[in-house]
């Protein structure tokens, strides 16, 4: 994996929302933003640093980035371009294997958390629309 490291520097767009690339990416030095933008402003929804990872939904799906990524400072990366590479690299690095899972499942979390949060606001704006 040593051969696949890019740089970025401070305001740099590493990924950019809308657009379909299967890679994942390995903070070794800097921050990442990751960002969502309605067209008109945009929010930063996470602050990633050294040893944080981003991009693997793409490894899995073959569908548009859902965010950007854009780097929060002088950046330098690994990336995983397919599936196999990736589990060569979990085989090869446990600890990390271990750390990735439990940062997914943070995510999953997450997003159950938001999910749950606008089923009852359709809820509630449904009992208001019926009164």
């Amino acid at each position: 994996m040593a051969k696949q490291i890019v740089f970025y520097q401070r305001s740099e767009k590493i990924i950019k929302a809308g657009t379909t690339e299967q890679r994942m990416y390995i903070i070794l030095e800097g921050e990442v933003e990751i960002s969502l933008s309605d067209g008109n402003s945009r929010i930063v929804v996470a602050k990633l640093k050294k040893g944080d990872f981003f991009g693997e939904i793409s490894l899995f799906n073959n569908t548009p980035r859902s965010a950007d990524a854009i780097a929060a400072g002088d950046v330098k990366l690994a990336y995983i371009d397919s599936v196999e590479e990736l589990k060569a690299f979990l085989l090869k690095n446990p600890v990390f294997a271990a750390k990735m899972v439990h940062i997914l499942a943070q995510r999953l979390a997450k997003t159950d958390e938001i999910l749950i949060g606008k089923v009852s606001e359709l809820n509630r704006l449904k009992v208001l629309k019926d009164v």
